[in-house]
């Protein structure tokens, strides 16, 4: 196991998503070694670290008697990866055996055989084959319940007088203490807080933050899943992404468990149903489709979006209140939930038509739980409608009127979300329109957005160029125009 440079570094990830990897790795080390294993572990500051995970495989070959016939790697989680692998057996002089990812339920070649001669990839009826394959939340060949998404039951606002639980705070030990220091010194640059650092970095801790999650926040988690309170990261969320995309909890398991705080009735199935669609659905969805469309999935660009990434990405200096506390909750936890990252950050790229490769480097590097297998699917396909339709059925597109609905943002927002057009109006509104103006000969035939286009089409021309107006300033003043 080695701690690279060239992983480290291939973006500026976030200072606590290194150091939870990093000390992840390092206590995963110490328990193989406890357990009779073998382990040669290279650190980040070991002298003759080559840097690269390919020099660390060849100091090992310059400098052991032992003599080697092969190389058995688990396939990566990142194309990049997956391609400069392809000339390890070259370089190396080995057959390399590459075995595929266990912390999957469906295997690439799974995945595969399900798309194979479909018209539209729809996550939808792929979970529902996971869930008949799994048995999980089904009643013989029925879905439990009578029906298979609970969504439309999962969408409420949080009520002030809804108290919110605490989180568990794990404490760093010597081994967690000397990454953080590493991390300090060696990537003080990168984004985000790397203090408190108090997330768990073994299967123990991971397990505990599951039981928490189980024992009181998954009751409401399904009512509350979307809903967006200012100040609070958590919610009612599991913040176990990390840890199940490091392989620290089995996705399986994670799942066999939810469906028992159901069966028990310590949960309703709502909450149930909606947390494991997140993991056998939405989790293995992007994950196949990913590996099923790469590489040329990533240089699709639909909406010939071009615009650079505004700087209040990295420094939360902004007057959109919605913005600011995503950003902030960002760089704090390397955290945000699912509709903070495609309703705020992500609706906001889009409306704005950001170039998708800034947008999605920022998502890749700013979230502890992002690889490039989830990452660039939900940011390319849901959040920016980059590859024209293959994920989403429409742009995620939304005005101020939603995250209204769904937050507690608007009425400590420098904007008035009631105004449509003029400086001190919502940018959201009438960015919604513009977005739907720049992209018209690409959008409006899509017959789910029958209803915003008529509406823009009864629009008078004084409407829709203070629409255009209001964007060129307010781009101007971001120093996007």
């Amino acid at each position: 196991m080695a701690e690279v440079e060239a992983e480290a570094s291939y973006v500026r990830h976030h200072k606590k998503k290194i150091a939870f990897l990093f000390s992840a790795m390092r206590h995963f080390a110490e328990e193989m070694e406890a357990q009779g294993k073998s382990v040669r572990y290279v650190r980040l500051d070991d002298k003759g670290n080559t840097g690269s995970l390919v020099g660390e495989i060849e100091r090992v070959l310059q400098h052991t008697p032992l003599a080697f016939d092969r190389l058995v790697v688990t396939a990566p989680g990142e194309w990049r990866l997956h391609d400069e692998m392809q000339g390890w057996s070259d370089r190396l002089g080995l057959v390399v055996e590459v075995r595929d990812d266990t912390r999957f339920l469906a295997s690439l070649d799974r995945f595969a055989d399900w798309a194979a001669g479909r018209k539209r990839l729809t996550m939808e009826y792929f979970y529902r084959q996971m869930r008949k394959e799994t048995g999980l939340l089904m009643d013989g060949d029925l879905p439990a319940g009578g029906q298979w998404n609970f969504d439309q039951d999962n969408r409420k606002k949080l009520p002030a007088n809804v108290s919110l639980p605490k989180r568990l705070m794990h404490p760093k030990d010597q081994v967690t203490k000397e990454v953080c220091g590493l991390v300090a010194d060696r990537f003080n640059d990168h984004f985000g807080d790397l203090e408190p650092f108090t997330y768990g970095v073994t299967r123990s801790a991971a397990e505990a933050d599951l039981d928490y999650f189980f024992q009181h926040c998954l009751s409401n988690f399904g009512d509350y899943q979307d809903a967006m309170v200012q100040g609070e990261a958590f919610l009612f969320h599991s913040v176990i992404a990390l840890y199940l995309n490091c392989g620290l909890l089995d996705p399986l398991e994670v799942c066999r468990r939810a469906e028992e705080e159901w069966r028990e009735g310590r949960a309703p199935i709502n909450a149930v149903e909606g947390f494991i669609r997140q993991i056998i659905g939405w989790r293995e969805y992007v994950r196949g489709l990913y590996w099923l469309k790469m590489p040329d999935y990533a240089e699709t660009n639909f909406l010939d979006a071009t615009r650079p990434l505004p700087a209040f990405y990295w420094t939360a200096d902004t007057r959109m209140a919605c913005v600011r506390d995503a950003v902030e909750t960002t760089r704090k936890h390397a955290y945000a939930h699912h509709i903070q990252r495609l309703m705020i950050t992500g609706n906001f790229a889009l409306l704005a038509g950001i170039d998708p490769k800034q947008v999605e480097e920022w998502y890749l590097l700013v979230y502890a739980d992002a690889y490039e297998w989830v990452e660039l699917p939900n940011t390319h396909g849901m959040a920016l409608f980059a590859d024209g339709g293959v994920m989403a059925t429409k742009p995620y597109a939304a005005s101020g009127a939603y995250i209204n609905r769904m937050s507690d943002y608007c009425g400590n927002c420098h904007y008035s979300v009631s105004k449509k057009n003029g400086p001190n109006a919502c940018p959201f509104n009438y960015l919604y329109w513009n977005f739907l103006i720049e992209n018209e000969d690409k959008l409006k035939g899509n017959p789910r957005l029958n209803m915003p286009y008529r509406s823009l089409a009864k629009m008078d021309e004084r409407k829709t160029t203070a629409i255009r107006e209001d964007s060129r300033r307010f781009f101007k003043d971001i120093g996007i125009s």
